[in-house]
């Protein structure tokens, strides 16, 4: 069964990693061959995001939209289109439309965000947003067979439009996050995020300065997107996001972070549509963490077991308090989190769900 993906951005992006890239050979196993056509490479994706070059960045987006057109000649080759939130990072959805009509194609959406939540580009603004045609979600998710839902709140959304849903969490390869011995003196906590959910995590840094005041350790912060970050009392390790250190950025923290928020006018919907990842990597690299228990993170774990959840400034700080009280602690909950992630988000486990879903629609149609 030939299935032709159609997604915004290359393998350095993590939907497109954890969504569709590390599930290639399983599927292959169940007789279904995936080829992924991004709309970005690896060298526009890095290009695009960055300041500056203005001109050679509309250039880019100008060869990309060529190969979308181009591919027009190619998808009648498929046996399935599927969609990976939406086919260009601007615009309506002309493509997905063109590639569904011109191949006769039945078509799976997946959804890992609450992408059908308008908001303000934090890196683009108002304009960003403008060229985005936030309702092409609803529309995509009107014409598929199948979404395939990160998390029952999308799936609950996708139903009441009335197309079935199916779950799939975004979770990682437990073989590749695995725990890792370590002995950081003082006790390092981290938190790995983008440009764009910095601001959760800001708003937890004079909670750290006053745990700062009891305790020795330091912050690791990765991807924040700014050039200095300062907490009293802390020695800060202020790092790029980097693929090849994807990993060990999990594996060496002794307590993960993952603060969210309703920052300014962010929609509650928005927020309880995101996936919870970063506590699926926690758990699989067997690391304690502290979470906001909103949306989906709210019924991800087992909160006193594998992690704690806070939910005011004083939750947070009495809970990292514990962890970094307590060496020992911090041991068993780790070692019960990476129990709790092999036990449920195993990938073979989703991939077999993953096939049988693709293989549904593709049987469905021909009958």
């Amino acid at each position: 069964m030939m299935t032709i993906v159609i997604c915004s951005f290359p393998v350095e992006a993590a939907a497109t990693r954890f969504r569709v890239a590390q599930f290639i050979n399983s599927l292959a196993e169940n007789e279904i061959d995936v080829t992924i056509r991004p709309y970005l490479d690896s060298e526009q994706f890095a290009m695009i995001y960055s300041g500056g070059r203005s001109l050679s960045r509309a250039s880019s987006v100008l060869r990309s939209t060529i190969r979308r057109v181009r591919l027009l000649a190619e998808i009648r080759n498929f046996d399935l289109l599927f969609i990976q939130r939406e086919a260009m990072i601007f615009g309506p959805a002309i493509f997905e439309w063109l590639y569904q009509r011109i191949g006769r194609l039945p078509m799976v959406l997946d959804l890992d965000d609450a992408t059908y939540v308008r908001y303000v580009s934090p890196r683009f603004g108002r304009i960003g947003s403008f060229f985005k045609f936030f309702g092409k979600t609803d529309r995509l998710i009107d014409r598929a067979d199948v979404v395939i839902c990160g998390n029952r709140f999308i799936a609950e959304y996708v139903e009441k439009r009335g197309t079935k849903a199916v779950m799939i969490p975004t979770i990682v390869d437990t073989d590749v996050f695995t725990p890792v011995e370590k002995n950081n003196d003082p006790p390092l906590l981290g938190w790995i995020g983008t440009h764009s959910t910095f601001p959760f995590l800001e708003r937890l840094l004079p909670v750290l300065a006053e745990l700062a005041k009891k305790h020795k350790f330091k912050l690791r912060v990765v991807g924040s997107g700014r050039k200095e970050i300062e907490v009293e009392g802390v020695e800060v390790e202020n790092l790029d996001w980097s693929l090849e250190r994807e990993v060990s950025d999990f594996q060496t923290l002794d307590i993960g972070l993952y603060p969210l928020d309703t920052i300014g006018s962010l929609d509650p919907a928005w927020l309880a549509g995101k996936s919870g990842f970063k506590a699926i990597q926690y758990l699989a690299v067997g690391i304690p963490f502290v979470m906001s228990p909103i949306g989906v993170c709210a019924e991800i774990g087992e909160s006193g077991k594998t992690h704690f959840n806070a939910e005011t400034a004083e939750d947070w700080y009495n809970s990292l308090d514990r962890l970094l009280s307590d060496r020992e602690m911090r041991f068993a909950m780790g070692k019960t989190g990476r129990e709790f992630s092999l036990a449920n988000y195993g990938l073979e486990q989703h991939a077999a769900v993953l096939a049988e879903t693709l293989k549904s629609v593709v049987v469905s149609r021909q009958r």
